[in-house]
């Protein structure tokens, strides 16, 4: 099936594989995927806009390619892995209970949003706004509190630790 310059509204995808398909110039409104499969899928000049996405497998994906004025969606309980976030506005995104591994999220405002119950093994957050974040019991997240605001962010022990991981300290 072919999704490039396609509209959807209200759409529920279940179970999708969009593995090596594009969304150029295409427009998703208010469209749910469940336990659908987006491995290098192309988002050239892709709307998101309210989507939710649970259980998905995300692998590969650049996000800054999005349509940058109509991008909103949350996560729950996926796997997102090696994907590029960076150069976008992600304000108040919700990342629930997911697997967030060797992605990066430069020059990103993340302004309230939420990385609860994740895990971000390798990630990488850099010159970014996380002004009243939470990461609370959130894992293996690598923050330079240097290089990123902190503002009001909520982090949880002992994984708070982690934003020493920059200064050659030993913590005993």
């Amino acid at each position: 099936m072919q999704y490039e310059n396609k509209e959807y509204e209200n759409k529920l995808f279940k179970s999708k594989n969009f593995t090596n398909k594009s969304l150029k110039n295409s427009i998703f409104e208010n469209c749910f995927f469940e336990n659908c499969n987006f491995s290098n899928t192309k988002l050239k000049n892709t709307t998101i806009l309210d989507c939710n996405f649970r259980d998905c497998k995300l692998l590969g994906l650049n996000f800054s390619e999005c349509n940058k004025l109509f991008l909103n969606f949350n996560f729950e309980n996926c796997l997102i892995s090696m994907n590029f976030f960076s150069d976008v506005d992600l304000r108040k995104m919700v990342f629930k209970n997911c697997r967030i591994y060797d992605s990066e999220f430069n020059n990103t405002n993340l302004t309230n949003a939420s990385f609860e119950n994740s895990d971000l093994k390798n990630t990488c957050i850099s010159n970014s706004n996380l002004s009243f974040a939470s990461f609370k019991n959130s894992k293996n997240y690598i923050i330079d509190p240097n290089q990123n605001i902190l503002k009001k962010t909520i982090f949880s022990i002992p994984d708070v630790i982690g934003l020493l991981s920059k200064f050659d300290i030993k913590i005993e």
